[in-house]
């Protein structure tokens, strides 16, 4: 079952340190790009993933093309992307050996979610992380 209370969910912010953040944009616009930063802000580190913009940087980070690029440890794979699409995202985070996966407010993949628990992943779903670290009182992340 993906992680729902409280202090689970607060546990698993304050032990993360690198997010990937799968579904990256560069449109100011755009939730993905404000939940970036705001990460960033945080403390934590955020590698965005986009195909589409792969190779350019974003709030100062790199952006790779996929998870299997990364070649480092991750502990969160933050997923901005249709639920459809979210099970190709979280079987790249099991394949990159993500510790978590984060699927974003809207984002319900049931069946990604077991997937991930099954390879040992903890999951949230259907949240957004910029919402819950300043409900949860979580401080910012030292460098």
């Amino acid at each position: 079952m993906p992680l729902t209370r409280d202090e689970d969910i607060k546990a698993l912010l304050e032990e993360v340190r690198t997010i990937a953040l799968v579904g990256a944009s560069d449109r100011p616009d755009r939730p993905s790009y404000r939940v970036m930063g705001f990460l960033q802000r945080q403390g934590y580190r955020v590698i965005p993933i986009n195909p589409q913009i792969a190779g350019e940087h974003l709030h100062g980070e790199y952006v790779f093309h996929d998870l299997g690029q990364l070649g480092m440890e991750i502990d969160m794979v933050d997923i901005f992307r249709r639920p459809i699409a979210a099970g190709e995202a979280v079987d790249e985070a099991i394949a990159a050996g993500a510790k978590s996966v984060w699927l974003q407010l809207g984002v319900i993949n049931e069946e990604a979610a077991a997937r991930a628990e099954a390879a040992g992943l903890k999951v949230v779903m259907d949240r957004c992380p910029a919402i819950e670290i300043p409900r949860l009182g979580i401080a910012p992340v030292a460098a």
